[in-house]
């Protein structure tokens, strides 16, 4: 991608309220982001959905959180980020609830990114052991959404 290209793109996020942009041309790819990219590590490394006030209380916060949710499952995360949807439609059913088989290549939710709605699937079969995000909320690129047994 010709780097005019993105310093035009970075000049555009600057200018609008736009706050992360992702870009495909042909097997080129460019992801801008507003904000530091620290921020979305820091959420992405606490698999609870609430966030600690002070950093010397959040390992151990994050540790009891790794006991309950069983942390020896495996993890489906993010690839982007976007608004966490767990049914097809509003007053639908849930796509999956904890304890329900699915098979690989099973969707567990939407994740709507720039007014694309993206099918998340399984790469894995299993059961739901956990639903680690809630309806309508935001989600962080690599945040972990679901725990497979």
């Amino acid at each position: 991608m010709d780097i005019r290209k993105v310093k035009k793109l970075i000049e555009l996020i600057e200018e609008s309220d736009i706050a992360e942009i992702e870009i495909h041309e042909g097997e080129e790819s460019v992801r801008i982001n507003r904000y530091s990219s620290t921020q979305p590590v820091a959420v992405t490394q606490m698999p609870a959905p609430a966030a600690s006030p002070a950093v010397a209380s959040a390992a151990p916060q994050a540790a009891a959180s790794d006991n309950t949710e069983q942390p020896s499952g495996h993890v489906i995360t993010s690839p982007m980020v976007g608004t966490f949807y767990d049914a097809p439609a509003p007053g639908s059913a849930p796509f999956v609830k904890i304890g329900q088989s699915v098979q690989k290549g099973d969707t567990l939710c939407i994740i709507e990114a720039m007014k694309i709605l993206n099918q998340i699937e399984a790469d894995k079969s299993g059961v739901i052991a956990s639903v680690l995000t809630e309806n309508g909320h935001p989600v962080e690129f690599d945040q972990p959404l679901f725990i497979i047994e």
